[in-house]
């Protein structure tokens, strides 16, 4: 059963009402817990009734009483209590749909799970979504919602999810709306499909719900060399970038002149690939969409330069290497100068790898294979360590994208391997081989 208890956590209400791993939670204060939704609403009373099959097959109720907000203390087989919803759509600018055989079956799973998108800030498309599951969103106020618009017009939603229910997703969100459910909106530009007018109808779409939306990203879609057999798309171009950072900060001049806010932000890659100046740190009203690559490297910049004040007078002799992506290499140069002109004892080289796993175009650090950097760097003289960022290496693991682990590359390049946190403090921590407290 899905709801089957895993662990279950010291001194904590689970424990003092002794429940164990392998019992099975069956209801709250009579109501049926179909999946995690259910259990985080109705754990929020005050007074609990818990209808459990334990370990040893007998159905006991407990009651006792909580603050509203006190967690339960267990943690379940399944982190949703149920299967997570696979997507129903066969989108014409599917990363996934993209990626070359062989590799670890998790990486081909699609999700499209509401649930996960509450929980884990996961972008979702909402076509696989029946009346009876909008009515639950709304009853059990599941907000914010991260939502995978990509356009507004229903019949180009249909083209590019390849998906009827497509259509639907205006009518959704009025109704979300109209429920003061908050939503995060995500548009993956495509030329030819969703750009230059039509992105401008999205927009103006969007901006009618303005006061339910929290904010709208704009990423440019990424293609990778194993297209094979797929629809046709049109890489984004320097024009293209530039057309589309002026649309998005033409909304956003009208947004912060009418709700203080801009409301849509473009991808950093949008103004690396246009050549034009990320805005300043506060130009991202407390950054919203930072783990979409949006604002990342203002915020970044801000932090590493707080950072640098906080170091110590002086440093002996240190040799590092940052290992990136052709996106990030000019701002990790940059930070390179700022650590050499306080610390002369202290080289930054910046090694650029080309992603020749996923193709050239894709230039996102966080998406290098360790493959890729043993081939590139093999034999290269790193110093005392090399810094990767932490968002190559699968969530909690070691692990890279083709499976290739820290180890391995350690042993192959014969280096230290340090992962560095999206954080100007951690990354010059780990560049420094300091603690700046």
């Amino acid at each position: 059963m899905a709801a089957r208890i895993k662990t279950v956590y010291e001194n904590s209400i689970a424990a003092e009402l002794g429940l164990e791993p392998g019992d099975v939670l069956l209801a709250v204060n009579g109501e049926e817990v179909h999946d995690v939704l259910d259990y985080r609403y109705l754990m929020n009373d005050e007074v609990i009734v818990l209808k459990i099959q334990t370990v040893q097959g007998e159905i006991v109720e407990l009651d006792f009483e909580k603050d509203a907000y006190d967690d339960l203390g267990v943690e379940f087989d399944s982190g949703l209590m149920d299967k997570a919803q696979r997507c129903a759509n066969a989108c014409v600018f599917c990363f996934i749909d993209q990626l070359p055989p062989g590799m670890r079956d998790s990486l081909y799973f699609k999700d499209d799970d509401t649930r996960m998108s509450f929980f884990q800030g996961n972008y979702v498309t909402l076509t696989n979504l029946k009346e009876a599951d909008i009515d639950r969103l709304i009853r059990l106020r599941v907000s914010p919602i991260n939502i995978s618009v990509h356009t507004m017009n229903p019949e180009l939603r249909v083209k590019m999810l390849k998906n009827p229910r497509a259509r639907m997703l205006p009518g959704i969100m009025e109704r979300f709306a109209q429920n003061g459910i908050m939503m995060n909106c995500q548009i993956v530009l495509c030329p030819e499909y969703n750009d230059g007018d039509e992105l401008e109808y999205t927009l103006n779409g969007l901006y009618g719900l303005r006061e339910n939306i929290i904010s709208v990203s704009v990423v440019p879609v990424g293609l990778t060399a194993h297209r094979r057999g797929l629809a046709p798309m049109t890489p984004v171009s320097v024009e293209k970038a530039r057309e589309t950072v002026e649309i998005v900060e033409k909304w956003q001049r009208i947004a912060r002149e009418e709700i203080g806010r801009g409301f849509v932000y473009a991808a950093d890659e949008l103004y690396l690939k246009a050549g034009l100046d990320i805005p300043d740190g506060g130009s991202y009203d407390g950054y919203p969409q930072i783990e979409n690559g949006v604002g990342l490297i203002a915020s970044l910049k801000e932090e590493f330069a707080a950072a640098l004040k906080l170091g110590p007078d002086f440093l002996p002799d240190r040799k590092v290497t940052v290992i990136t992506g052709a996106a990030a290499g000019p701002l990790m140069k940059a930070f390179a100068a700022m650590v050499t002109e306080k610390y002369p004892n202290v080289t930054v080289d910046v090694a650029v790898i080309i992603n020749r796993f996923f193709g050239e175009s894709i230039t996102v650090a966080g998406l290098l294979c360790g493959c890729d950097i043993m081939d590139q760097l093999r034999g290269r003289d790193l110093g005392d360590a090399a810094v990767i960022s932490r968002d190559m290496l699968r969530e909690g693991t070691d692990v890279l994208l083709d499976d290739v682990t820290v180890p391995q590359l350690e042993e192959t390049l014969n280096v230290k391997i340090e992962p560095a946190d999206n954080d100007g403090f951690d990354l010059l921590e780990k560049l420094l081989g300091v603690d700046l407290g």
